[in-house]
């Protein structure tokens, strides 16, 4: 929201309260309260008929600080904040004659108490960040709607750039965006968001978090060019700095303030295909789609039914529908003794022509309004209500009928929608903000589904494919990009939003492989298939119109098989990865700057990513097949063509569809596994350790996990000269090891310890 004119000017119908100027402070257990007078005190008389705003500064977990911006302390409501986990530190607060200094570990606030220089500036091992000061602070009053708003203006470096604010398919650097915090169903053709998230991420190895799952408007670099200002409705504004050594410690803090990813299963990194949206199917079709994968021997793990596998206007009853399946519990035992898991796609809304319409009903299970009634809409299913997850009870009686799903052999769920929420006249259970829900709606949804399946399947074993998320919904993986097209265009803005949602520690993201909307061409689903395969889950997934490869080309279904079998293989790299992913929080999918947070071509890219520390992913979006990717510093080896490149530069390749940029950096021991048909096996038995290109002198380690996550097998790489000595521990005695920078090195083992003997020049 703006509310200037331009450099000298408000607008005409805002009256600001300006933090102007220090007008004392006080303690209250480890909280620091500083108030900010309106304008300059220059007598006593100042005093009178101005605003005074007070900040509170407090920290919920070493190097976080939490700044409080009160105007009025009177406003009524129960705002739903942030679901955050403190973990308080030792707090620091001292006072000489110009400063006051707040500090919380290697984080401070530092208070400048000179008359008419209001300033706090935040600093991390003494690096400043970012700053707040005159005229930056506000309360804005509407003197023609009467509504106030808290406003707050933090400064940018030169050169320093902004990213996140959830899943934004906008261009990626966020500078000169306006970004309102508000989760529509709006696709991923526009500036809405499915997942809006109110942290953003800057370059210069920080992060803000906003204080409120509510309505924030964000100008990054847009009202004033060198700050990003947010602005929320009412008399309170929150905000944490979290501080960092680079872009992936801030996401690291981040996740450790708001919750960091279960791990998912191993299985769940498979291929997961779909009946589609709104095709026609029955157990005849869904099968023939399943041996149609067989007989072309593409690997397929996980089968999903999306929403007609209930009956129509019923959505959601849970109900298989009897005219389509008549046997639905021997269908999925059938599909069970195939080796697949089974998904099936529900929402939090219920139909008024579902039996779980009058249960809610009479129990009081269901959202209502003001007057008492249940809030209803036509708007996608008639007559339909939503689930009221602030009711413990309502929270138990949804879970009780997924529970029988999960019974008759449902494995995991689709937690589609929860953005078409109500904030006009609603009450919630738990006297929830109407307006904050529309946002925390998401986490109490698939918070409530998730627990469910760690409860019946094990921690461990749950996995969603959720759309909408919040704060926290991190916790809850996995997520998906929303409705995508079928266009290159697509594919990228598809990319970008990945690359957005990264930067809040969502570790693990799909999309669906080939666009939503519309039929791809063979070309582009092709190419979807390699960017798909190389996410962390993979799924064919579409609208009105089947998924299977053989209905673009026969090449497809060669290409498909590649992949997946290429992802199977690469599961001890990329679980130990998940791993990482689920204990630090910084996600799989990575910007290029997350990883590279030095080299400034990196801090801009945003079609192309690393998926882990190791590999270099750059998905071709044209139909030539030309790619153009940026490598950073270092030795480079394409793990599908074995071209060695040199970095920092550019390249500009073709490539076939059996083919893309892949690359593994350098200083790297990458893990290839023995088994391309499941992504859950042994890792360690049969492993290839594939080192990358080694500096004489350097070493590289790489840890490989079993199928719980836990450590079995870990593997050490030195460089001496022309022999790189590769030692293993634990796990199997049956590995082997390559340099992938040197096809014709002599290879030669004795028990768990390898020489490679590299080639002259090598």
């Amino acid at each position: 929201m703006k509310f200037t004119n331009g450099f000298w000017l408000l607008r005409r119908e805002y009256e600001p309260t300006y933090a102007v100027e220090y007008a004392g402070h006080e303690t209250e257990n480890e909280d620091l309260i500083v108030y900010a007078a309106a304008k300059h005190i220059a007598s006593r008389g100042d005093c009178l008929n101005i605003g005074l705003l007070r900040i509170t500064l407090s920290s919920p977990m070493e190097d976080v600080i939490h700044v409080e911006i009160t105007h009025f302390d009177g406003a009524a409501g129960k705002p739903v904040r942030p679901f955050i986990y403190p973990a308080p530190g030792k707090i620091s607060i001292r006072e000489d004659e110009d400063t006051l200094t707040y500090e919380s570990g290697a984080a401070k606030a530092v208070i400048n108490k000179a008359p008419g220089n209001w300033c706090i500036s935040y600093y991390h091992n003494d690096r400043l960040l970012t700053r707040t000061d005159y005229r930056n602070m506000a309360r804005m009053w509407n003197r023609d709607t009467r509504e106030s708003y808290m406003v707050e203006q933090l400064s940018l470096g030169v050169g320093e750039y902004i990213y996140g604010l959830g899943e934004r398919f906008t261009p990626f650097v966020k500078n000169g965006q306006i970004v309102e915090n508000w989760n529509e169903d709006g696709g991923t053709a526009s500036e809405q968001g499915y997942k809006c998230i109110p942290f953003y991420l800057s370059s210069n190895g920080y992060g803000i978090l906003v204080d409120t799952l509510g309505e924030v408007s964000f100008e990054i670099a847009s009202e004033k060019v060198e700050e990003v200002q947010f602005s929320v409705p009412g008399e309170t504004l929150g905000y944490y700095v979290i501080g960092g050594e680079d872009p992936k410690s801030a996401v690291s803090r981040y996740c450790e303030l708001t919750g960091k990813p279960a791990l998912p299963p191993a299985w769940s990194f498979g291929l997961w295909l779909t009946t589609s949206f709104t095709t026609n199917y029955d157990e005849a079709t869904t099968s023939s789609f399943i041996q149609g994968m067989a007989d072309r021997e593409i690997p397929l793990h996980v089968f999903h039914f999306d929403c007609y596998w209930m009956r129509a206007y019923t959505w959601c009853d849970f109900i298989w529908d009897p005219d389509t399946f008549s046997d639905p519990e021997g269908m999925l035992k059938r599909y069970h003794d195939r080796g697949l898991k089974i998904c099936v796609w529900i929402n939090p809304y219920i139909g008024q022509k579902s039996y779980l319409f009058k249960e809610g009903k009479e129990h009081g299970y269901l959202v209502k309004k003001t007057d008492g009634s249940i809030w209803q809409t036509d708007f996608w299913q008639p007559g339909m209500a939503l689930v009221d997850f602030t009711n413990p009870d309502a929270v138990a009686w949804y879970q009780g009928k997924l529970r029988e799903l999960l019974n008759m052999g449902v494995d995991c769920f689709k937690t589609d929608f929860g953005e078409r929420v109500p904030v006009r006249d609603i009450q919630w259970h738990d006297g929830s903000d109407p307006v904050d829900m529309h946002n925390a709606y998401t986490y109490f949804y698939n918070k409530a589904v998730f627990e469910l399946l760690e409860e019946e399947k094990g921690k461990g074993n749950a996995v969603l494919f959720a759309r909408s998320a919040t704060v926290g919904g991190q916790q809850f993986p996995a997520h998906w990009g929303g409705d995508c097209s079928a266009s290159y265009s697509s594919m990228a803005e598809t990319l970008r939003g990945g690359l957005s949602l990264s930067c809040e520690g969502f570790g693990f993201w799909s999309h669906d492989i080939s666009g939503f909307e519309q039929t791809a061409t063979p070309d582009i689903y092709k190419r979807w298939c390699q960017f798909g395969l190389l996410s962390s889950h993979s799924r064919l997934h579409g609208s009105d119109s089947y998924r299977v490869p053989w209905v673009f080309d026969e090449e497809a279904c060669v290409v498909l098989k590649e992949m997946v079998e290429l992802k199977c293989r690469l599961m001890p790299y990329l679980y130990q990865q998940a791993v990482v992913s689920s204990d630090t929080g910084v996600p799989m999918l990575r910007p290029m700057f997350m990883e590279y947070p030095k080299d400034r071509t990196c801090l801009t890219l945003d079609l192309q990513y690393m998926l882990g520390d190791s590999l270099l992913v750059a998905p071709v979006f044209q139909e030539n097949g030309e790619a153009e990717y940026y490598l950073p510093e270092g030795t480079w080896c394409n793990l599908l063509t074995g071209e060695v490149k040199e970095g920092a530069r550019w390249y500009k390749d073709v490539f076939d569809y059996h083919t893309m940029p892949l690359l593994v950096a350098p200083g790297r021991i990458l893990p290839i596994g023995s088994c391309g048909e499941k992504p859950d096996y042994d890792f360690t038995e049969g492993v290839t350790l594939a080192v990358s290109y080694l500096k004489d002198g350097e070493c590289a380690e790489v840890i490989i996990p079993d199928q719980n996550g836990k450590p079995q097998m870990y593997a050490k790489a030195v460089r001496k000269g022309q022999k790189v000595t590769v030692t293993v521990e634990d796990g199997t005695e049956n590995w082997t090891g390559k340099a992938l920078w040197d096809k014709d090195a002599l290879i030669e083992k004795d028990g768990n310890c390898m020489t490679i003997t590299l080639s002259e020049g090598k």
